[in-house]
């Protein structure tokens, strides 16, 4: 969700175990559990996430590019978090088991 620069969200949403959240010089993005209820001026739903296993060795290279070109190849848009641990790849929910299946197809393994 996009939010108004200086707009108070309060420091509950801040510490969520779900939530992640970006700034930049003129915006700050939440990305958030569905049920977390925040005024915004923009967000979008329907999101599914794929985590990397983790941790990851910072030494380790290419293994988001690796991803997203698996599903850029099926026509999958993502959106692609990183953390100090692993990476997360977000897709729309009607794309997830599409998604899967290019990714199984290329070599990588789902737990769940």
């Amino acid at each position: 969700m996009r939010l108004k620069l200086f707009l108070n969200i309060g420091e509950k949403h801040l510490y969520l175990p779900s939530s992640k959240v970006f700034s930049a010089h003129n915006a700050l993005s939440i990305v958030c559990d569905i049920n977390t209820n925040i005024a915004s001026e923009k967000s979008e739903k329907d999101w599914a996430c794929i985590k990397v296993l983790g941790p990851l060795d910072f030494a380790l290279t290419g293994i988001l590019a690796r991803i997203s070109n698996v599903l850029a190849e099926a026509e999958i848009s993502i959106f692609a978090l990183s953390t100090y641990d692993t990476d997360y790849v977000l897709v729309k929910s009607n794309t997830l088991l599409a998604s899967k299946k290019a990714l199984k197809k290329a070599g990588y393994i789902f737990e769940n």
